[in-house]
């Protein structure tokens, strides 16, 4: 079990195996679900996208939308 301690900010570190598993790295961003009394963090990576690709049913607006987000986030 890996285990952290929140920071008076709320900032977690995430242990580094579970990094570098997820292929998370600065500037990743992530999302935050609440799930029966748990709180799931997900890296949004290409992976993720195409995981939920279709679920809004918005004809890949979203999914622009979302990857023009990553695009920018790059040039930074």
């Amino acid at each position: 079990m890996n285990t952290g301690t929140v920071s008076l900010r709320g900032q977690v570190v995430i242990p580094s195996k579970i990094r570098h598993r997820h292929n998370i790295r600065k500037g990743t961003r992530v999302c935050f679900v609440e799930k029966n009394g748990e709180i799931v963090l997900q890296p949004i990576t290409d992976s993720y996208i195409d995981s939920v690709r279709g679920l809004l049913k918005t004809k890949g607006t979203a999914l622009k939308a979302l990857l023009a987000e990553k695009e920018r986030e790059r040039g930074l």
